[in-house]
């Protein structure tokens, strides 16, 4: 009868790892992970390029007015107006971040910490509403404050989201009352 030592000691255990094979896989990851990064970096750059005709973005003029509403939160795209996904990226529209509205007499003075300023003139507003998605960033019914704008040839939606969603509503009623009475003045004339 053969002991339990000596039955351990007469099999062999098998390798347990293959590390030249472990190794290859690691490294075939990393470089799909990077083509992959390297692709949609590439894709990006073009989306950009086919935009180039947009305009540069017009600044805020030194004296804007007063206030009618101001709201703090964030900005997560522009996309071509009725397109929920079709993203603008040329001059850094595409770049989420935080931000501060000012709407004035004048318009819309878009402040973005990281990412370019822009203002929209009030006669470029041509509708606000809320919505539940754009380009990358989907929420509840009516969880973004979408603000259609003309720049160029081109009708943009911009979307917003306030810190406090409650108040989106008001700026949609108000851009809305600024849009129509200005649009009533205009054929009054």
């Amino acid at each position: 009868m053969t002991t339990l030592v000596e039955l351990a000691a007469e099999k062999e255990s098998a390798d347990v790892t293959d590390w030249a094979a472990r190794l290859g896989w690691v490294v075939g990851l990393l470089l799909f992970i990077a083509l992959v990064y390297w692709l949609m970096r590439e894709g990006w750059k073009w989306r950009g390029t086919l935009q180039s005709d947009l305009p540069e973005l017009p600044s805020a003029p030194s004296d804007p007015g007063p206030a009618r509403l101001e709201l703090s939160g964030r900005y997560h795209g522009s996309t071509t107006a009725g397109q929920w996904l079709d993203r603008i990226v040329a001059h850094g529209l595409g770049t989420r971040s935080r931000v501060e509205l000012t709407l004035t007499d004048e318009g819309l003075d878009v402040v973005r910490p990281g990412a370019a300023d822009f203002f929209i003139p009030a006669d470029r507003l041509r509708e606000a509403r809320l919505d539940k998605g754009i380009a990358g960033k989907v929420l509840a019914e009516g969880g973004l404050l979408i603000v259609t704008w003309e720049h160029g040839e081109k009708l943009i939606d911009s979307g917003f989201r306030s810190d406090h969603a409650a108040e989106q509503a008001e700026w949609v009623e108000t851009i809305n009352t600024m849009i129509n009475t200005a649009t009533t003045e205009g054929t009054a004339r």
